[in-house]
């Protein structure tokens, strides 16, 4: 809905030379109606646009003229002039079709001399000998050629010119191409030149009428040559694999169409390509000139890409039409695919991959072609039970789950197409009634499908084609429940897209079929019931991603169907919206209701707003919705609201006033998703305002009285206008008014998003119309302040959010006055630059920023100017000045820091604690980086600046350095605690010491807690160990200096240091030349930036240091390869030449870093690798992976180790980064073969790195894991698909598993031999059959299955059972039971004696996986396999000693028991009216008596420490509650009284005689529980005291007078249980307790506590809803609902019974809580309470003295618990405005004097002191002290309320002094205060 200005074309205006211009002038004639002075009126004009006219009067001006003027000298020379400005214009510009479409109406009896005339000129063009001037006259032969009459002839004409031209081009253009090789950006345009000179060339010949009969003419004629010389550089390029792809695959089109062409008789043309593909050419019976141009495609060694191309060739240009070919058509049309097939065995680059699948589903769209007249024997090999399809369907299966998306959609058009020439084979179009069970075939294929898993993304396309080939009734009846199904996989983001689409390819068939079969209405219903009815479950029941996946991507889809079955969902949801209002994790319908009137609305089914609110929901559900407790309920109302299927319909005054009920209490959401989804939602709205306010203003302008739309028909504009004027008006109140002093992230987040969104849609137009409201008018200065203020934020988000909207603002609302503020500001800046706390430069950073940009510098600053004119000149003036204060500045910032560089070379601990100097090149960058640097002014002043730019990075780099490139940089300081250890640490000193005389490096420092020494006294004792590490800071204030302090002082240092130079390489020009006036990086300069840059990412140990220095160095790479300097174009190539001979050559005095996973290098061969560019060949990329991976093979050479760990470490690296994308995966194989390999290497080293690098490939295989499981089924793959996609590991796998098994099962069973098994079974235990496996497949699976066995035989027990998981997608559904009874007829007798418990161990588990995979897959309900498994059951009997106490290992007998469970699951069904296979084979019977026998009735004689102790608890308890719940109906009642919370007085009565205690000594003993023990047992005490009490208070009178003297035991237990700084446990507990007890001791109409004791219970809650934990808040925001609901509290608030969100629950709960003293009749005595809550009784105010006055220690990293969600001043608001309201009734007792004296004297001491604390703060404290001045700013806004309140007791203050102002006279010494905050509600 955004307003968008709409492009303007831009069209280049055509020319002609002066010679031609010189012509049109002396013949035109002065009447100015000839074409001469047509054509010179055109080209005189500079504007293309304007010259069209012209052009398209050129033929209507030729048609008046006579027919014999076609010898009028005139109109030929201007037919020359108009054919040389064709060909001078370029081929994308308009002009030039305008002019051939003109042309091609030409009369008739000029057509001669337009050919003539046009052939001459193109003969010109074919005259050119500059190659650099081909591509010009290729396009022009190629626009010649489209749709142009006169081209086509001409061309014509000229055909052996043509020819001739195109083939010298070619050759000279590939020669150049071969002479540049290396200089990408040449060789990029070159190559770009061949392919189009190759279309042209197949353009020509099936275009140029010429060509097409060229087999009769003589071989030797000119044209014959140079299309044979053609078709030999073709087959030239087709092999050249240094080419691009592209041009191969153009080449393999031509070679086929000139064959096509040349080849004489044409009936062969098939056998002879047929020859090709099969690489078996007869070169006795093909014609010479054959074999001269195309011999080397008749050898046998034609490369994969070739071959591949030549499939596509012969696809595309050979006519497959109605089998025009015949029976060798039909053949070669075999032969291709069966090529195809070969290929796609062998071909694993992602193009050439991608290539194939395209040219497979070109094969079967020529296969459809042929089918459609072709004989019985194509038709036999082409059905769906032939050897073809099978492999083409395996293909589809393959490549289904394919990472490129292209790729996949690839395979959704084979397998239609397959269905296609499936109907054609059997002669159906439709399939009809049974016909689906008739077809094997598509029966077999339907069933297959919805046999297969959810989670694989193939399935929804494929089933999406069924239904679209044979109906979705035929699915229907297979799967009844499909639509539920699809739903329910919905929650998953990958699966939605894909789940969406085939719903709705299922609904609209099967509504397209209901519709025909019936001839009324009825079928509605069932339609409702079939795809509407599952919808709204999953609305209202199901999870919170399943709902918003549905409600985005399938309700709009359904609604856009069939727009009638809203009102259906409004009719079902209506019902049941008051029962079901859900909850903070539950939408309920209320939700549900208004997600589908969102969507309906959104897509245009409710046609007005204002009807809809009538007539489907009431005006208190809509404030119930903006107000829920569930976010999206929140945001889907607010969508109702915002979202319309018209930009320009009017905003009812409804929708303002829901808006401003919405933005009062949804700022402060602490969901990212939620609030920019509010923050877009409102943009929406504005746009609607601004759009419709245009309407508006246009109706209000032509004063029209009648408007058919219905908003307008009851107001007039101006009276809409002025309610849109007011309505942003107090929009922009309230966020302005949310930017308070201690305002949350969340808050400012939203409020500083959503007034940017206003700035933007309501610009400031200068004299363009009207625009119905500007921001800036609401900006005064305090409101300008208080987004300064926001700078100070910790979150860098609030302070770009600020300064954009600053930016936005008009010069005259933000200009500055006050030249001392201004010299303060920036005063404030510098000094923060320098801050020890990281954020403060990113502040100061801003603020420099705006004041350069605000043109709002200290005059001072001008000194650093030379040229101050050169600002001021005529231009682009504020460009000027803006490029003049930023050179201002930085030369500032420079001058700072030159001078403590200085400093930090001589002591570095006394810059890291009194002025880290990484702020000043932080704020330099940001200047740098806001700078149009394209176009600077003063260039003779930047380029020294740029210079010493340089210099200081370097000189800053080699101070901090030492630490960073230490061998351990992170406790690198050394500081101890006596002078034995800092004797030790001087060695340590001496050996990492580098090459400067840093105090830091000189000497060991003790750290002394009492005394510390003067900076010059340490320097002064450098001999002396004895010296303090405590240094005078800023101010000459000590500090300690920490090891965190230095480091970070150097990394980030060394982080701002790449950053200016990645920045400087980025933005500033680089000059070809040194002398070069106008650059200002030379060569050599970006030179040592990069040697730099290599320098620290090569020998850095800091992770942090080198990450960013990567950053940096990206940078540098892109620019270097985009670079016309040659030199400067291979820096990349030369550096990583460099590094790979230095890794392989592993010389001990390499400084390369072989451990930290080597630094840096592999981030910096990263760098060189992802710059390169990725349309060129990644040739670097190639070259480096072959040289990483034989480097990361095993080696027997002990002293390569080194090199095969970085090797191993960078490869890992490159398989992490997406952005090389598929170009990585060729390497895959490698890198597994690799790091498996390395996982046995006797050097851990290698080890770890091989580990890791595994790590990374399994997730570049498989995925990123996203599930808790380790083996989640997204992140898997068919063993055909990863054995199709990496062939090598086929067989290198199965060699590896070979050796590991045979290891595992001999007598010795070594532990450490093959470490390498938990690798092979990892990958194997992710793969899963594919759809195909058992019908055919290349690469089988079943040589894995009994190594896989072998390995359960481990005595690794984590081995065990991933060879168990392993084998389960190796073996076969319809296998699984044989195999199961295979396994268990292994196991011993218990009458064996000589077994292995291991052995015993691996196959059980195997059996367990086997029959899990089973028991959940889709064939469970099948009565053959419920014999099989009955079979299976059979054999466990046999060997149930194992699960016995026979059995003395506890871990097997744990995993028996468990098979047994899961029998019970699968088999405990009746079948077929027959009792369960259970209970026939008397397996339960069995069951009980092992139950009997176990540890669960005799006791347990063993120690906790046995191992399986825990497995076979689990395991016989899971199975002793099945049998219970199987054989005893009857004790299912008392296991759910066990399992749920009884009631007290159930139990409560019974504590005496079962242990002892009385009811009343039971709850004295669970309160000294929770009162003493640790806070998990004190949580559940409190719960179950709480509940007592209860209880109590539910009884008789004596009962609950034994109780009242705990209550305030019990009071002090629940307060302590909600302080900020507990667990979430005990906050959670006691917001539960608060809720359960709300009705006995918060509502109470006749309180049981006393005032005191409530009020400390209410404050409880208050500060619960103010928790950061979401979970806390919406606890206690059940509390605040249940106390709405009583009987005495119900008419408080219009929310009662209603779920709300925390946020207006605080405001709510006041409400109730100051309407039940009015109730007690206690105003009088608890407003004292209440106003010390006001005022912020309990919070410590001397706290703000010390903060004020205390010497100031630099902790840089703090770790103090804070609250980053409540605001402490919403809370004051809420109060203060309850408090008014309540005061203002006059029903009640007025307070004492004494107390009112009381008040009176508190407030004034707070407001004294406050005054004292501001007047001590420096000038600028809110960016200098923000921590100090924001807490000073807080309790003056809580005092300024308590002094309101009092004054209105006195008497002195009206109804007026509701808003919540800052205070002017407290804030003297501040001139930034706080805007008044109003009432919430």
């Amino acid at each position: 809905m955004v307003i968008k200005k709409k492009k303007e074309t831009q069209v280049t205006a055509l020319t002609i030379c002066h010679q031609d211009l010189e012509t049109l002038r002396s013949l035109a004639d002065a009447e100015e109606k000839n074409l001469a002075s047509l054509l010179l009126h055109c080209v005189q004009l500079t504007d293309g646009v304007s010259q069209i006219p012209y052009v398209k009067q050129i033929v209507p001006l030729l048609e008046k003229a006579d027919k014999n003027a076609t010898c009028d000298p005139t109109i030929r020379s201007c037919l020359d002039i108009l054919a040389g400005i064709y060909l001078s214009l370029s081929l994308k510009n308009p002009l030039k079709k305008v002019l051939a479409s003109s042309l091609n109406c030409l009369p008739e009896f000029f057509l001669t001399e337009a050919i003539q005339s046009f052939t001459s000129r193109l003969q010109e063009e074919l005259n050119t000998t500059d190659l650099y001037s081909y591509r010009k006259v290729i396009d022009n032969i190629s626009s010649c050629l489209e749709n142009f009459k006169l081209g086509i002839t001409s061309v014509n004409n000229l055909l052996k010119n043509v020819l001739h031209f195109l083939q010298k081009s070619l050759i000279e253009i590939s020669e150049e191409n071969r002479k540049f090789a290396g200089n990408h950006i040449v060789q990029t345009q070159l190559m770009n030149d061949l392919l189009v000179g190759i279309r042209v060339s197949v353009l020509l010949v099936q275009k140029a009428p010429g060509l097409q009969r060229i087999h009769l003419k003589i071989s030797g004629s000119p044209t014959w040559q140079s299309m044979c010389g053609l078709l030999s550089i073709f087959t030239k390029f087709l092999s050249d694999d240094d080419l691009l792809q592209t041009i191969q695959s153009t080449s393999g089109l031509a070679v086929i169409l000139f064959i096509k062409v040349m080849f004489h008789p044409e009936e062969k043309i098939p056998d002879l390509i047929s020859s090709l593909l099969l690489r078996s050419v007869d070169c006795t019976s093909v014609p010479e000139w054959f074999l001269n141009s195309c011999g080397s495609l008749c050898c046998a060694d034609v490369s994969e890409s070739a071959l591949l191309f030549l499939c596509q060739g012969t696809l595309t240009m050979l006519d497959w039409q109605n089998g025009r070919m015949g029976p060798s058509g039909e053949a070669l049309l075999l032969d291709t695919v069966h090529v195809l097939f070969t290929l796609s065995s062998q071909i694993k680059e992602s193009t050439l991959e991608m290539f194939l699948s395209r040219i497979l589903a070109s094969w079967t769209n020529s296969a459809i072609h042929v089918l459609e007249s072709s004989s019985p024997s194509l038709k036999d090999s082409l059905n769906g039970n032939a050897s073809i399809v099978r492999r083409l369907l395996e293909y589809v299966y393959t490549h289904w789950e394919h990472p490129l998306d292209a790729l996949r959609h690839q395979t959704k058009i084979i397998f239609r197409n397959i269905l296609q020439m499936h109907q054609l084979t059997v002669g159906k179009s439709g399939l009809e009634g049974s016909d689906l069970a008739a077809d094997r075939f598509l029966f077999e294929l339907t069933e297959s499908l919805l046999h297969l898993e959810w989670h694989i993304k193939g399935k929804y396309i494929c089933l999406g084609c069924l239904v679209d080939c044979i109906g979705v009734e035929h699915i229907l009846a297979l799967a009844e429940t499909i639509p539920s199904q699809i739903l329910e996989v919905m929650g998953d983001q990958s699966l939605v897209p894909y789940a969406s689409d085939l719903l709705e390819t299922m609904f609209k068939n099967h509504k397209s079929h209901l519709k025909s079969q019936s001839v009324d209405s009825t079928w509605i219903d069932k339609w409702h019931e079939t795809w509407v009815s599952p919808l709204l479950y999953i609305l209202c029941e199901g999870n919170l991603d399943q709902k918003s996946y549905v409600i985005d991507y399938y309700l709009p889809k359904l609604l856009n169907c069939n727009p009638e079955s809203l009102s259906y969902m409004v009719k079902v949801l209506q019902t049941s919206a008051d029962a079901k209002t859900g909850s903070y994790n539950s939408r309920g319908a209320l939700g549900a209701f208004m997600a589908c009137l969102r969507t309906a609305r959104a897509h245009g089914h409710l046609q007005s707003a204002t009807d809809a609110w009538r007539n489907l929901v009431s005006s208190a559900r809509i404030k119930q919705g903006l107000v829920h407790q569930h976010c999206q309920v929140r945001i889907d109302t607010l969508g109702l609201l915002c979202e319309s299927n018209r930009s320009t319909e009017i905003v009812s005054t409804e929708e303002m006033q829901w808006i401003q009920f919405f933005v009062t209490y949804n700022l402060n959401s602490q969901s990212p998703g939620v609030r920019q989804q509010i923050c877009s939602l409102l943009k929406k709205l504005f746009c609607r305002i601004q759009e419709s306010s245009q309407v508006l203003y246009k109706l209000e302008q032509s004063k029209s009285k009648h408007e058919p739309e219905n908003e307008l028909t009851k107001q007039h504009p101006s009276v809409s206008l002025q309610q849109y004027k007011n309505f942003m008006s107090s929009i922009c109140n309230s966020l302005f008014e949310a930017l308070f002093p201690g305002s949350s992230y969340p808050t400012r987040f939203s409020a500083l998003t959503i007034l940017g969104s206003i700035a933007e849609v309501f610009p400031v137009l200068e004299g363009q119309g009207e625009t119905v409201y500007q921001l800036s008018h609401d900006i005064d200065v305090r409101r300008f302040q208080t987004l300064m203020e926001c700078f100070t934020s910790t979150f860098e988000t609030v302070k770009n959010l600020a300064f954009d909207l600053l930016m936005k603002l008009p010069k005259p609302v933000v200009q500055f006055q006050d030249s001392e503020k201004l010299q303060g500001l920036f005063q404030a800046a510098l000094a923060l630059s320098t801050s020890t706390k990281p954020y403060d430069c990113v502040t100061a950073s801003y603020m420099m920023n705006f004041l350069i940009w605000q043109n709002a510098l200290p005059s001072s600053l001008s000194a650093y100017l030379k040229a101050q004119q050169v600002a001021c000149r005529d231009g682009d003036k504020f460009a000027a000045v803006v490029e003049r204060n930023t050179l201002m500045v930085i030369k500032c910032l420079l001058e700072h820091l030159e001078e403590e560089v200085c400093q930090a070379e001589n002591s570095l601990l006394q810059a890291a604690a009194s002025f880290p100097v990484y702020g000043r090149v932080h704020c330099i960058t940001r200047a740098l980086q806001r700078l149009p640097l394209n176009s600077l002014q003063l260039v003779s002043e930047w380029k020294p600046v740029v210079e010493k730019l340089l210099s200081m990075s370097y000189r800053l780099s080699a101070v901090v350095s030492p630490v960073i490139q230490s061998s351990s940089p992170e406790g690198l300081i050394p500081m101890d605690t006596d002078s034995e250890s800092a004797s030790r640490l001087q060695t340590i000193l001496n050996e990492i010491q580098p090459r400067d005389t840093n105090d830091y490096f000189n000497q060991a420092k003790i750290l002394k807690d009492c005394d510390s020494l003067d900076l010059e006294d340490l320097k002064a004792s450098v001999p002396n160990i004895d010296t303090s590490a405590e240094i005078k800071g800023k101010e000459g204030k000590t500090c300690d200096v920490t090891a965190q302090m230095v480091l970070v002082c150097c990394w980030r240092s060394m982080k701002e240091v790449a950053l200016l130079l990645g920045t400087l390489c980025q933005l500033l020009p680089m000059q070809p030349v040194p002398e070069s006036p106008d650059g200002l990086l030379t060569v050599e300069q970006v030179k040592e930036i990069g040697d730099h840059f290599k320098q620290h990412l090569l020998q850095s140990r800091h992770r942090g240091a080198f990450e960013l220095a990567y950053t940096g160095f990206v940078k540098l790479t892109e620019i270097l390869n985009r670079c016309p300097n040659v030199s400067l174009q291979k820096l990349p190539e030369q550096w990583l030449w460099n590094v790979l001979e230095e890794i392989k050559c592993s010389d001990p005095s390499s400084k390369l870093c072989a451990t930290r996973r080597s630094a840096g290098i592999p981030f910096y061969i990263q760098a060189l690798l992802v710059s390169e560019p990725k349309k060129g060949k990644m040739d670097l990329l190639k070259i480096t992976m072959k040289e990483l991976i034989s480097l990361a093979g095993p080696t027997d050479d002990s002293q390569s180790t080194v090199p095969q760990v970085h090797a191993l470490n960078i490869l890992r690296a490159l398989f992490r980064d997406t952005r090389l994308g598929e170009n990585i995966i060729p390497y895959v194989a490698d890198g597994a073969k690799a790091a498996i390999l390395g996982f046995t290497s006797p050097v851990w080293a290698v080890r770890n790195s091989s580990t890791l690098l595994f790590s990374t490939l399994i997730t570049r295989i498989f995925g990123v894991q996203r599930g808790k499981d380790e083996l989640f089924k997204k992140n898997t793959m068919t063993g055909s698909e990863f054995f199709s996609r990496f062939p090598e590991l086929y067989p290198f796998l199965l060699k590896q598993l070979e050796a590991v098994a045979n290891t595992v099962d001999s007598d010795i069973g070594e532990l450490n031999r093959h470490p390498s098994m938990f690798l092979l079974l990892l990958v194997l235990g992710r793969l899963y059959p594919s759809p195909m496996d058992g019908t055919f497949s290349a690469l089988s699976m079943a040589p894995f299955i009994p190594f896989i066995m072998r390995c359960g035989c481990s005595p690794v027990y984590r081995s065990r059972e991933m060879a168990a998981r392993a084998l389960v997608p190796f073996v076969m559904i319809d296998e699984i039971p044989a195999t199961i009874q295979t396994l268990l007829a292994k196991l011993p007798n218990c009458t064996d004696h000589c077994f292995r418990q291991n052995h015993i161990h691996g196959t059980l588990l195997q059996v367990f996986h086997l029959l899990q995979a089973f028991s959940d897959s889709k064939y469970r309900m099948n009565a053959y396999f419920q014999q099989e498994l009955a079979d299976v059951a059979v054999c466990t009997k046999a060997k149930l000693w194992l699960a016995k106490r026979q059995n003395p290992c506890l871990v097997t007998r744990a995993v028996y028991i468990d098979i047994l469970f899961l029998l019970t699951r699968c088999l405990d069904k009746p079948t077929k009216g027959n009792q369960p296979v259970l209970d026939h084979l008397g397996f339960w019977e069995e069951i009980r008596q092992l139950i009997s026998g176990s540890e669960l009735m005799t006791g347990f004689p063993y120690g906790f420490r046995v191992p399986g102790l825990p497995q076979y608890l689990q395991s016989i308890t899971k199975l002793a509650i099945a049998a219970v719940w199987a054989v005893a109906a009857r004790a299912r009642e008392q296991i759910l009284k066990i399992l749920h919370c009884m009631d007290p007085s159930e139990w409560l009565p019974q504590t005496e005689c079962c242990i002892q205690l009385t009811p009343k000594e039971f709850l004295n003993w669970t309160m000294d529980i929770a009162s003493n023990e640790r806070s998990e047992i004190q949580s559940a005490a409190l719960r179950l005291a709480s509940k007592m009490i209860a209880h109590h208070m539910g009884m008789r009178d004596e009962t609950r007078d034994s109780v009242i003297p705990k209550l305030k035991q019990w009071v002090q237990l629940v307060v302590s249980s909600c302080g900020d700084h507990l667990p979430t446990e005990s906050r959670l507990a006691a917001a539960e307790i608060l809720t359960s007890t709300t009705p006995f001791f918060l509502t109470n109409p006749h309180p049981i506590l006393g005032l005191q004791d409530t009020l400390a219970l209410w404050r409880c809650v208050l500060t619960l809803l103010q928790s950061e934990e979401q979970t806390v808040r919406d606890a206690a925001t059940e509390t605040v609902t249940t106390a709405m609901s009583q009987e005495n509290t119900c008419q408080s608030t219009e929310f009662a019974f209603c779920q709300v969100d925390a946020s207006i629950a605080l405001d709510l709960a006041l409400a109730v809580l100051c309407d039940l003293l009015q109730q007690w009749d206690q105003v009088a005595s608890g407003l004292p309470v209440l106003l010390g809550w006001l005022l912020g009784e309990g919070d410590d105010l001397m706290v703000c003295v010390e903060s004020v006055h205390q010497v100031e220690e630099d902790y840089l990293f703090e770790k103090v618990e804070v609250n980053f969600w409540a605001e402490t001043l919403i809370f004051v608001k809420y109060l203060y405005k309850h408090l008014f309201r309540l005061l203002s009734k006059s029903s009640w007792n007025r307070l004492s004097p004494e107390t009112l004296c009381h008040l009176q004297r508190t407030t004034s001491e707070q407001c004294h002191l406050l005054s004292q604390l501001f007047r001590e703060l420096p000038p600028t404290a809110e960016f200098l002290k923000t921590v100090d001045f924001t807490r000073l700013r807080i309790q003056e806004e809580r005092t300024m309320a308590c002094l309101r309140l009092q004054a209105f007791l006195e008497g002195k203050e009206g109804k007026d002094t509701l808003v919540l102002s800052a205070s002017d006279c407290l804030a003297e010494a501040n001139q930034l205060t706080l805007p008044g905050t109003q009432t919430a509600c």
